[in-house]
């Protein structure tokens, strides 16, 4: 990552990326399909309801698993094999505890919160029970996303997409077995799910235990420790990174808690159309993680040049990819997409009302979350946050507390997502450039 030509590096780094990330939303999407075909809309609308909270938590840790790739990234490049050794212990430690911790909260506090909500009635009961199994995984998953992110810091983007595709498989494989042989309802999409995530963890560990070098994972209880230094400078990336989603997960499951006060049939579309999405924000979302990764090295090594030319390529490899995807995405493919997910006509209806605000504008996310790999791979990690916090997250949570609350419809919400990223991208870019000027200058 730090010598040759950029662009073809970048593209060979983020392509495996993509297809990991289309692969899982792939599998997603049979679980979506399969519940919202053989169980009906309320379970369709159960699994939905979950998915801003689900994200809320997930946001936690994979903001971690980003503090791990940049210091693991940061030492390799600068080619320090005890500092490398140190990062890959200690992230797995930390991504197990994170794990169990998360797990235990989300059982503990999924009826309250989905009451908080305000979920529908008819779908509680499911929602809840979804949740609960659902969580039973975190810890797989926690280690799963810390262990790719590592792989990641070395430039391997192609095993993790070899795993998810051989998990996605027995998750596909399992839906149909739980849900249409023996009805568990949302029951058994949940079961799948944490089964497969179990199998990727399985591949992925083992697959750490097998390097060579300072990468290599020592299972022994002598190794499996933390060490302070480099839990510092993981947190210090990682736990603003995880502060950043988190609070974007809080103004989404605001959103979502308008969505649900029009009804199930409402938070059905919105479900069926924000998995469409899920698609074109993973293809874009690879090069925000190309330039966390690419980044870091260059960081490590101390090559600003090619910082800069990271930025820029990766800013305009995510917008492209956006405007491809999220055009067709509406215009094009949007009642074929949503018929897919349920042949109820308000439940496509809904869909298409935010499909038709979110996808075509959905490059502008890109360009927001590039600035914030570029001062995340250079150890910065507090100043982005504030800023999402006050041009995102503030954002929408005025926005709908004022504009939503005059104009209740849903387009009025869905509006707020474009408007929140062109503010919230100016000013992380400008933050990027004075970042990069004065580290430069160090």
């Amino acid at each position: 990552m730090t010598q040759g030509a950029l662009l073809p590096q970048i593209l060979v780094f983020a392509l495996p990326l993509i297809l990991s990330g289309m692969l899982q939303l792939l599998f997603n999407a049979a679980d979506i399909i399969v519940v919202g075909k053989f169980a009906g809309s309320n379970a369709l609308g159960a699994v939905g309801a979950n998915s801003s909270l689900i994200n809320f938590f997930v946001n936690i840790f994979i903001g971690l698993s980003i503090g791990a790739n940049v210091t693991a990234a940061k030492y390799l490049g600068a080619k320090k094999s005890v500092e490398v050794s140190d990062t890959v212990h200690t992230s797995v430690v930390l991504a197990f505890i994170t794990g169990v911790a998360i797990m235990i909260v989300g059982i503990l506090l999924a009826r309250p919160i989905l009451t908080f909500m305000e979920t529908p009635d008819e779908i509680l009961d499911l929602a809840v029970l979804y949740l609960r199994i659902y969580f039973c995984g975190m810890p797989a998953m926690v280690l799963y996303n810390f262990g790719a992110s590592l792989l990641r810091a070395v430039g391997d983007t192609k095993r993790p997409l070899v795993y998810l595709l051989i998990a996605g498989v027995i998750n596909v494989i399992l839906n149909l077995i739980f849900v249409i042989q023996f009805h568990m309802n949302v029951a058994g999409v949940a079961l799948a799910t944490i089964i497969s995530k179990c199998a990727s963890t399985v591949m992925v560990i083992r697959c750490l235990v097998l390097e060579q070098g300072s990468m290599r994972l020592f299972m022994l209880k002598e190794k499996l420790k933390v060490s302070p230094e480099r839990l510092k400078e993981i947190i210090a990336v990682g736990l603003p990174a995880g502060v950043q989603g988190v609070l974007f997960s809080i103004s989404n499951i605001l959103i979502q808690s308008s969505v649900n006060s029009f009804g199930a049939i409402a938070v059905a579309g919105n479900t069926a159309a924000s998995n469409i999405e899920g698609f074109i924000y993973v293809a874009m979302n690879a090069s925000y993680q190309a330039c966390v990764s690419f980044t870091g090295q260059n960081f490590g090594a101390r090559k600003f040049d090619r910082i800069l030319k990271v930025l820029l390529l990766c800013a305009l490899t995510g917008t492209l990819t956006g405007i491809i995807m999220g055009m067709p995405a509406y215009f094009i493919l949007g009642t074929k997409l949503l018929s897919l997910y349920s042949s109820d006509a308000q439940v496509i209806a809904y869909g298409m009302k935010r499909l038709s605000i979110i996808a075509p504008t959905y490059a502008l996310c890109v360009i927001m979350e590039v600035p914030v790999g570029t001062m995340r791979g250079m150890g910065r990690g507090v100043l982005p946050v504030i800023v999402s916090l006050i041009g995102a997250c503030g954002f929408r949570i005025l926005w709908i507390m004022t504009v939503f609350k005059m104009y209740p419809t849903l387009e009025t919400l869905y509006i707020s997502y474009p408007v929140s990223w062109i503010l919230t991208a100016l000013a992380q870019f400008i933050l990027a450039f004075f970042t990069y000027r004065r580290l430069k200058d160090i």
